[in-house]
């Protein structure tokens, strides 16, 4: 899901950004799944190559994708301000998207995102909430960085919090006895020929 999230204006300053030889390639290998003249078809991408090199969007980042692609830098801008997945604002090493639509709210992500706002120091952590993230079925869910957590809560996030504090990366998915999206506790149909 989309929404606005900051004006192009408002992005903290950053006084120089290039792309390293291995991101640029990187980008040249999206440009060339368009045909010529429609490169700016891989600004989504674009834009999050710059996003991993960085750790953030600083204006100059966008600056610079509006260059490679040959468009104007408001159009940028535009899909920048647009789409949550791009952080316009330095953030911790580990960013919090926190589901709070309706499935998520209703079985308890106002604890975890509490759970979640509370641990946020802006160096280790940052958090956002954020609309759907597909993962319904088992809600409450958490996108960190990558990785999606889900059946949550608030307990639950302090462990995968912690684990994240000691440097470990916690195993994605479930955070309860269940497999995908299968009924907690295992199968309870067709459990045989």
């Amino acid at each position: 899901m989309a929404m606005i999230t900051a004006d192009p204006k408002d992005v903290p300053h950053v006084g120089h950004f290039a792309f390293t030889p291995e991101t640029l390639a990187k980008a040249k290998a999206l440009m060339a799944n368009y045909p010529p003249g429609r490169q700016a078809s891989a600004v989504i991408g674009v834009l999050d190559l710059a996003q991993r090199q960085q750790g953030w969007l600083p204006r100059v980042a966008m600056d610079e994708v509006a260059k490679l692609l040959d468009m104007a830098p408001i159009r940028v801008y535009e899909i920048a301000t647009f789409y949550t997945m791009f952080q316009l604002k330095p953030r911790g090493k580990y960013l919090l998207q926190v589901c709070t639509t309706t499935p998520c709210w209703l079985r308890g992500s106002e604890a975890v995102m509490k759970a979640c706002q509370h641990a946020a120091d802006g160096e280790i952590f940052s958090v956002q909430e954020v609309e759907c993230l597909g993962g319904c079925v088992n809600a409450p869910v958490v996108q960190i960085n990558d990785d999606f957590y889900e059946d949550l809560d608030e307990t639950s996030i302090a462990r995968v919090l912690d684990a994240f504090r000691r440097g470990e990366t916690p195993k994605p998915g479930p955070q309860i006895d269940r497999q995908t999206s299968a009924p907690a506790g295992g199968a309870t149909t067709l459990k045989g020929e």
